[in-house]
């Protein structure tokens, strides 16, 4: 190939190379999508975790919602009262109380309580020991298994193990879900701080067969749901279950417990 044609062909490559730069530069400045400027100054004042507990798909969602007027600005539980009050700023609008949530586990069946069938030796996962035979190696089928996989989707890590059943430390909960969704017993629910009164059991079994395997668990007697002054409490398959919308937080159905599983 002589030196001319070689030129030739270098030429041609970098002026298509020039022309395709060209063209998408223009391109580029046609297609940018305008920037919010106020979209931008809210999410500022969001941390960044995209937990979803405001129910959107992440702090960018959530504050294109807000600019939207779609949403309020006190939904960011993480961010708290201060970020609530500074989203309200840059929207020009009151600052709305942030409502604080927390997950709670509903089982108390600590070593303490209950014990296990079973010696398990499989994958040291509640995943793994949900799907081993009786639904893993506590006694009670319902019990937390007490491996931790909740404690390893926490962005907080605000979840222990203490002896055998997930505890939340609620002050630290952003009530992101995350916990809920790997729970395998579905042991866990995010719940209004300012209604802490749950039954901390979900077995479904008959009053002698909980006494059987766990001091602690509900034996579906139904005495919470008499003295409960605004019919918060409902009995559902013989296991006591508290309405967190209709329930005040008297405490009522805490002291006549006999089981004292409601705290």
């Amino acid at each position: 190939m002589e030196v001319r044609e070689v030129l030739i062909a270098a030429g041609v490559v970098a002026g298509l190379g020039l022309l395709l730069g060209i063209v998408l530069g223009i391109a580029g400045k046609l297609l940018a999508a305008a920037v919010n400027e106020k979209e931008v100054a809210v999410r500022a004042c969001l941390p960044g975790v995209n937990c979803g507990a405001c129910g959107y798909a992440g702090c960018d969602a959530y504050a294109a919602a807000v600019v939207a007027e779609t949403a309020p600005t006190n939904l960011c539980v993480a961010a708290g009262e201060k970020g609530a009050k500074e989203i309200a700023a840059v929207m020009g609008k009151a600052a709305g109380k942030v409502q604080k949530r927390a997950a709670v586990v509903r089982c108390s069946g600590s070593c303490k309580h209950t014990g296990d069938k079973y010696i398990y030796d499989g994958v040291k996962t509640c995943a793994a020991a949900a799907v081993a035979p009786g639904g893993g190696q506590r006694a009670c089928a319902y019990a937390c298994l007490g491996f931790g996989d909740c404690a390893e989707a926490c962005p907080q890590q605000c979840i222990d193990i203490i002896d055998g059943v997930a505890v939340v430390q609620q002050e630290r909960c952003i009530a992101c879900g995350k916990c809920v969704a790997v729970c395998p017993k579905e042991l866990i629910t995010v719940q209004a701080a300012e209604r802490p009164y749950t039954v901390r059991c979900s077995s479904h079994d008959k009053g002698k067969a909980v006494k059987d395997v766990c001091d602690i668990g509900c034996i579906g007697c139904g005495l919470c749901a008499k003295v409960c002054p605004v019919d918060a409490i409902q009995m559902d398959r013989d296991l006591a279950h508290i309405d967190q919308e209709l329930c005040i937080a008297c405490g009522a159905c805490a002291e006549k417990c006999p089981v004292h599983v409601i705290y």
